[in-house]
């Protein structure tokens, strides 16, 4: 299905995914510059909390908010409810991210008040969409999963409100209860349901597949909540077995979607998929993988700080950035061609969609973020100062390089 639409509309999608390029560049700096940090375990910092959300904010969020501009029409098959809304919920959101993440590293008692400034972005934005996917004539799979992703959404930043309201102003909720509530709904919850339902859509549109059957999406989504919703239990009663229930129930759904998503490559007609998009699906794996390894710590090590830590590191890297990092590659060309040179079909010669993808550079730039990532692992494991200087450096390194061949691609 294609991506067309009309050139205004295309400019609000490139607002997001421009302006989070440079927040991934400068979230992967600070992580450098306080490697010391994480080496020592000392993940609860201002400096940290600075560049955690500048990554997952700034980069993360706000490339998943400028893809759903464009892909939730195309998924949906209804228009944006308003684009003028939707341009000054950037603005408003992006002033938001960049005043809380800044006071959180260097005055973090004010927080709240950037907090409140992102959560009028996050509300808006997530009101467009409602606003939107509403007037979709038939629902569906995708339809429950986007709608689940957002609500999440919705709990995840109530929850990062809370945790705000409580370094500013004193303890209103348990903090650990409220902290660990706060990351499920946000990594689990938002952006895995959010990868879930784009990935029906995106999978079959970049593997050219037919006849697949979608048979687990429904048990999948039914299965993860009810897993969210025992660990949430299990985080505010403290109930150890409620909690590997949980994520044995995470891992089951995540089994049930890679299953679609094999049957879906299984029955595609191009046989040699794109770098970037071939990257997006290996992330699957890792995504498996990771939901494995959280069940079996949850039983043998349910109580190791530095294990869950990684397990937390890998989840948002090695799946949802990964993700993201694959599917951007694809989106971005595009766009950019859609935006520059779908009305000059047939009227002059121009490039073809391949000629503004630089196969190459993308696999050299993918394997040194994956090298990068599980070098950062390593040298946590082993407490190596000198180690994580060098892997979040490399990290840095690739997020520039990956930054600059984004923005390459509209020069072309």
């Amino acid at each position: 299905m294609s991506f067309q639409q009309t050139k205004v509309n295309l400019k609000l999608p490139f607002s997001f995914i421009l302006s989070s390029m440079i927040a991934l560049v400068v979230s992967q700096w600070i992580l450098f510059q306080n490697v010391d940090l994480i080496a020592e375990g000392y993940y609860r910092t201002p400096a940290l909390w600075m560049a955690f959300h500048l990554l997952i904010l700034g980069f993360a969020v706000m490339v998943v908010m400028g893809a759903m501009y464009q892909l939730v029409p195309v998924a949906f098959l209804t228009p944006i409810w308003s684009e003028r809304f939707g341009f000054v919920q950037f603005g408003v959101t992006i002033a938001g991210v960049l005043a809380l993440s800044v006071l959180l590293g260097f005055n973090p008692g004010h927080a709240v008040y950037g907090g409140a400034l992102a959560i009028l972005g996050i509300i808006m934005f997530m009101f467009q969409m409602f606003m939107t996917i509403r007037k979709q004539k038939e629902k569906n799979m995708m339809t429950w999963l986007v709608t689940g992703a957002l609500v999440f959404f919705l709990l995840t930043i109530l929850a990062g409100f809370l945790l705000a309201w409580n370094l500013s102003n004193g303890e209103i909720l348990n903090h650990e209860s409220l902290l660990r509530s706060h990351l499920l709904f946000g990594v689990a919850g938002w952006f895995t349901l959010l990868i879930f339902g784009f990935s029906y859509k995106l999978v079959p549109m970049f593997s050219l597949s037919h006849g697949y059957s979608m048979k687990w999406a429904k048990p999948a989504f039914i299965i993860y909540i009810a897993g969210m919703l025992v660990l949430v239990n299990a985080f505010w009663s403290m109930n150890q077995l409620l909690q590997t229930t949980g994520w044995f129930l995470l891992f089951m759904a995540f089994t049930l979607f890679l299953l679609d998503i094999r049957e879906i490559l299984a029955k595609r007609s191009k046989k040699r998929l794109d770098r970037p998009f071939l990257f997006a699906m290996i992330s699957v794996y890792f995504g498996w993988v990771i939901h494995f390894l959280t069940f079996i710590v949850s039983i043998l090590l349910p109580g190791h700080s530095k294990i869950w830590g990684l397990l937390i590191y890998l989840y948002l890297v090695s799946w949802v950035l990964f993700s993201i990092l694959g599917y951007l590659k694809k989106i971005v060309p595009v766009l950019w061609w859609t935006l520059k040179y779908a009305d000059r079909v047939g009227k002059e010669k121009v490039p073809m969609l391949k000629d503004l993808i630089r196969e190459k550079s993308s696999v050299i730039i993918y394997s040194g973020i994956v090298a990068a990532t599980f070098g950062n692992v390593i040298a946590v494991l082993f407490n190596s100062v000198t180690g994580l200087q060098v892997f979040q450096g490399i990290w840095f390194l690739f997020a520039l390089a990956f930054s600059i061949s984004i923005g390459r691609i509209l020069t072309k």
